[in-house]
């Protein structure tokens, strides 16, 4: 079984590490900035997005396709930091 710890490490690790630059770029400071204060739920839908291809993924973020709508409001929130962060 996978520890509190172990997880948060490998979910850092998997949002830095993605198939991508651009997404490494988006996922790895989203990460950093918000895994260690997740709730168990949000924790659970953020390990389930980071078993999406980074070619949907990019799209959602950058608002030219709608997320699935489970992931919308994630989505959202993720954007909109990487586009605090990058000041746009």
């Amino acid at each position: 079984m996978e520890t509190a710890e172990a997880r948060l490490k490998r979910m850092a690790m998997r949002s830095w590490r993605r198939g991508t630059k651009e997404m490494d770029l988006v996922l790895g400071p989203y990460a950093d900035a918000h895994l260690a204060g997740m709730a168990e739920d949000r924790l659970a839908l953020y390990d389930r997005l980071l078993g999406e291809n980074d070619q949907d993924l990019l799209p959602w973020v950058l608002g030219q396709v709608p997320a699935p709508a489970d992931y919308t409001a994630l989505i959202a929130e993720i954007g909109a930091f990487a586009r605090a962060r990058l000041g746009r």
